[in-house]
């Protein structure tokens, strides 16, 4: 579990590295001319270098958005993730890990529908890391295991819906607002362990398979044209309707049953009909 590692500011320690200096020197001075001095000046170099070493060790700099990862020989001994010059425990490893966003855009797979067709699909996540000790020792690579698992969430999906829902009422993959939300809860769930956070995703790509690319936007224009055609028909119904009741009411005409349906049926020829009416002028008798 991340924790907070130890830490106190670098400036603190700068100044305390100059005054063990100082105080070597001081003391390499002071027993220049004292007996056995060859002993003092040793020991006081010795205790001043290998402090100053130590100190050294423990500098860090941490740019805004990044984190350090504390090990003390394998150990882990907590997190740093504010920014500035720092400074934490001697001879400790300090990896390196970005907190920034990140995002990434899947390969176009190709895969099965729920409805067994093949389809293209690929998908662009957003992510950041927010656990860095996850991130660093539960997986070997986070940001590979990342991609592979997006990977596989788009596989999924795509294997739960269908491509187009077909007036069945069931969500399908092109409304994108649904399947965007299923794929992002779907993701965090399965990055969680690695200490990453899914910002967002979605779907950036979405095609039949060439091999039924075609056939299907014969489908798609079939049943635009069959949705045409009824708008058209329950138009041109409503407009003989009207034509009749407006006739009967104004007393425009008088017309038996059988003239009725004439006219209904010449009414709904031009209407619907995909071509240019011919008028036809009738000098004669209604009768």
């Amino acid at each position: 579990m991340q924790k907070r590692a130890f830490r106190i500011s670098g400036f603190i320690m700068v100044l305390v590295s100059l005054l063990v200096l100082a105080a070597t020197i001081a003391v390499i001075a002071v027993s220049h001319d004292a007996p056995n001095n060859d002993a003092v000046l040793g020991i006081a170099v010795a205790v001043g270098t290998l402090l100053l070493v130590l100190i050294a060790t423990g500098f860090i700099v941490i740019s805004p958005n990044d984190a350090r990862v504390i090990q003390f020989f394998g150990k882990y001994v907590g997190s740093i993730g504010e920014p500035g010059f720092h400074w934490t425990w001697p001879l400790t490893e300090k990896s390196k890990i970005s907190k920034r966003v990140r995002n990434f855009e899947s390969n176009r797979l190709k895969v099965s529908d729920a409805d067994g067709n093949p389809v293209e699909i690929a998908a662009v996540v957003v992510w950041r890391v927010v656990d860095t000790y996850a991130a660093k020792f539960a997986v070997d690579d986070f940001a590979h295991f990342v991609e592979v698992q997006a990977e596989t969430a788009v596989r999924h999906l795509a294997t739960s819906y269908p491509y187009e829902a077909h007036g069945s009422g069931r969500t399908s993959l092109r409304d994108s607002a649904a399947v965007s939300d299923e794929l992002t809860a779907e993701l965090r769930e399965r990055v969680a362990l690695a200490g990453v956070e899914v910002v967002e995703s979605r779907i950036t790509h979405l095609a039949y398979a060439a091999e039924i690319a075609q056939a299907m936007l014969a489908r798609q224009q079939a049943q635009a044209i069959v949705a045409a055609r009824s708008t058209i028909v329950e138009g041109a119904v409503g407009m003989v309707s009207s034509a009749l009741e407006q006739l009967s009411e104004q007393g425009v005409v008088e017309l038996d049953e059988e003239r009725k349906a004439h006219m209904v049926s010449n009414l709904l020829v031009v209407l619907c009909g995909d071509r240019n009416a011919q008028p036809v002028v009738n000098t004669g008798s209604l009768y």
